[in-house]
């Protein structure tokens, strides 16, 4: 989001929406009418080992290895006493026995604590993650009682607060208005597709149609996937969007007709929407929310877009004009649409080879 646009393209990025995610904590919070309050995490074997220095995973087999996990269980353990704690009204939580359990490519810690004898609000505060990495996020599903909200924990916000009210309907919508905006701005597969989409064109018209019609086409897909009424698996997704960015890189070569385009945009738009969704999931819909949630999600991600719209279009007329012969009338040059495809055709090409070969 920081970054210039090209190292997006370089950047060869692309995680499975399965399993445990790399710079991602999921937890689940419960508090009960005693006070007693159960912490369970989950995160990626990898980012563990990132963590305390161990070898707990093993890449080859995208798993951990539950013999290293208990070796290092102490140290483990060591690292979430340091960086976890639920305190009421600024008093540390008595803790039970902690437990760590191997979860496929990741690991469970699991632990209870006990606030009965404290008088106060409940607080929940990790760093785990976060403090070794400013990009990491933890996904906090909180239950209190028969209710559930969640919370976005990142480095600058480690703490949630069990025993009062659930955050503000405004508060959610910023929250995940934020969060579309990044997935956009990190989703370097959806970027490489809307430049490739737009290389020919040099009047605001078509972009105007090829964006619409993309953000109709991901607005409709995503919203039937994140309420689970359509879902396609991401083994099928993701391949079909490198597919989509190899399609519109390659079209470069044969067609100059921005016109239509809107057509591709919005056919390919409907495959974006479920690794938006796939993207959602990650981090869930807040069940007292869902709508207003997925609305502020769907913004964030066409305000991503038109930012990145926005910028690409003026840079492409910057460099008709200085590549130009008749800087009166600048035309578009060939070989820079011809090696901007290029590239995007082989990082598209490499996405699709990775994803159907992970699938």
């Amino acid at each position: 989001m920081r970054w210039p646009l090209l190292p997006w393209l370089l950047a060869l990025l692309c995680l499975p929406a399965e399993a445990h995610q790399i710079n991602l904590v999921t937890a689940r919070v419960a508090l009960t009418g005693d006070r007693m309050v159960t912490v369970e995490l989950g995160l990626k074997g990898s980012d563990v080992d990132r963590l305390i220095g161990a070898k707990t995973y093993d890449v080859r087999q995208d798993a951990v290895d539950p013999a290293a996990v208990e070796a290092m269980r102490a140290v483990i353990l060591a690292y979430f006493d340091r960086h976890l704690a639920v305190t009421g009204g600024g008093t540390a939580c008595p803790p039970d026995d902690a437990a760590i359990l191997p979860d496929g490519d990741g690991l469970i810690y699991r632990n209870k604590f006990a606030c009965a004898n404290l008088a106060g609000d409940i607080v929940y505060r990790s760093t785990v993650l976060t403090e070794k990495d400013k990009t990491a996020r933890q996904v906090v599903l909180i239950a209190l009682g028969k209710s559930e909200t969640q919370a976005l924990l990142d480095a600058g916000n480690t703490t949630v607060t069990l025993s009062t009210l659930p955050p503000s309907l405004l508060s959610t919508m910023r929250r995940y208005l934020l969060a579309g905006i990044e997935h956009i701005l990190l989703g370097y597969d959806h970027i490489a597709f809307l430049i490739a989409v737009v290389l020919w064109a040099r009047r605001l018209c078509p972009v105007i149609k090829i964006v619409t019609a993309f953000t109709i086409a991901h607005s409709l897909t995503l919203s039937l996937a994140a309420l689970d009424v359509l879902i396609i698996p991401s083994r099928i997704v993701e391949p079909a969007i490198a597919a989509s960015i190899v399609f519109v890189a390659v079209e470069n070569f044969f067609s100059r007709d921005v016109d239509k385009r809107w057509r591709v945009a919005f056919l390919f738009g409907l495959i974006h929407g479920f690794g938006f969704a796939g993207a959602l999931r990650e981090i869930g819909l807040p069940p007292d929310a869902i709508v207003p949630a997925l609305a502020a999600f769907n913004i964030g991600v066409e305000i991503g877009q038109i930012a990145i719209v926005t910028l690409m279009v003026p840079a492409l007329g910057l460099l008709d004009r200085l590549t130009a012969v008749d800087r009166a009338e600048p035309a578009r040059a060939a070989r820079l649409v011809y090696t901007m495809s290029a590239m995007i055709g082989l990082l598209g090409g490499y996405w699709l080879l990775m994803r159907v070969f992970e699938a």
